[in-house]
């Protein structure tokens, strides 16, 4: 099958965070229609294991969904600002660890990809150090080590319902327990 092309874009909405754009996108039969997109800038996340194979989460409320859940802390990679550096920045910020360095790339996902161009590029550490309180206390409700064994279950629960995080922490748990 050809591929879909996108004869231009048009912006009709933007803001810090988003473009919402129009699409003329031409189908491989030679259709035409209009096809709504967001642009997004990249998103960065990390996390740490330490050496009792627990993972650093964020237990967090998300107001459009009107759900908690863990999460993998994670935040938009400013303008200049390299990926990794985003991702320990983010981690830390969010809560007040500091990842080990090196992170390792886990993977990067694209979490709506037939409305959006997001990227999402998840990190992680073996191991963090504890500096204090999170600055960005107000993203979550609490932070905790939380065993990679009880990852599966948590996903099948409901209790990670986050993409990214889901598909991160399925990966981790493969990579550490096997």
């Amino acid at each position: 099958m050809a591929a879909w092309k996108n004869l231009g874009e048009r912006t009709v909405y933007e803001n810090p965070w988003l473009r919402v754009n129009l699409a003329d996108v031409e189908l491989p039969d030679g259709r035409h229609l209009d096809h709504y997109l967001l642009r997004q800038r990249p998103v960065a996340l990390a996390t740490a294991v330490n050496e009792k194979n627990e993972v650093l989460l964020l237990w967090r409320h998300r107001f459009i969904p009107d759900s908690w859940g863990w999460e993998i802390a994670a935040g938009v990679v400013e303008d200049g600002e390299d990926v990794q550096e985003a991702a320990a920045r983010e981690m830390l910020e969010e809560t007040g660890w500091r990842p080990v360095l090196p992170l390792r790339h886990l993977l990067t996902v694209e979490p709506s990809n037939g409305l959006s161009d997001a990227r999402h590029h998840v990190y992680w550490a073996e191991g963090a150090e504890h500096v204090g309180d999170p600055e960005d206390d107000f993203e979550s409700d609490r932070r905790a080590w939380v065993p990679l064994k009880d990852i599966p279950e948590l996903v099948g629960r409901g209790e990670i319902r986050a993409s990214n995080t889901a598909a991160a922490l399925l990966l981790l748990h493969h990579m550490r327990l096997g």
